[in-house]
């Protein structure tokens, strides 16, 4: 079975939804470039629901002097998108999934391959989370507060995890690692 890693970018108070300016995907200093580079190694399919797979479209392509690498892996990945509403994706190595998001990732994961990466998505997101299909947890938590904002769990949605990793930065951003399961 193939793991479903949840990848977020997190404020202090809790907050995935970027509605201030704390999160600029261009600015990662070398050792958070090493991280990501190392955890998407594994990566050969990226889960998007259409709002993040549109932002992502709109300006990944776009980068001409991308010193991140993060345009070409985006590129070459194998990049599934859960919608009713969008039609050609229009991005290569494109697909649409406009039937059951949960039946079609359920199929995703029992088919052959690397890790499959949840990022950004909120609500496909706490979909997954809430019938137990994402495995890992990773979060770049940035040092800021927004007072507002999706959070990284929908409203009483409870589970234990185990921290598997801790990585601090010169920036004061850390990334933290964490499995299903734990004890209290």
């Amino acid at each position: 079975m193939r793991p479903l890693i949840l990848t977020q970018n997190i404020t202090l108070d809790g907050s995935v939804e970027m509605l201030d300016d704390w999160f600029d995907p261009m600015a990662a200093d070398d050792e958070m470039g090493e991280v990501t580079a190392r955890d998407s190694a594994d990566c050969d399919t990226i889960l998007l629901g259409r709002r993040t797979f549109e932002d992502f479209r709109g300006f990944w392509p776009e980068q001409d002097d991308d010193t991140t690498g993060i345009s070409a892996e985006l590129d070459a990945l194998r990049k599934v998108v859960v919608s009713r509403t969008l039609g050609d994706p229009g991005w290569v190595n494109s697909t649409v999934i406009s039937t059951d998001p949960v039946a079609a990732v359920r199929e995703l994961k029992a088919a052959d391959g690397g890790e499959i990466s949840l990022t950004g998505s909120i609500e496909l997101s706490h979909l997954l989370l809430g019938v137990g299909l994402v495995d890992e947890i990773r979060l770049w938590t940035f040092p800021v507060t927004q007072g507002r904002g999706r959070r990284l769990v929908p409203e009483g949605h409870r589970q234990r995890f185990t921290l598997r990793e801790h990585l601090a930065f010169p920036s004061s951003v850390t990334y933290t690692r964490w499995t299903l399961g734990g004890t209290p």
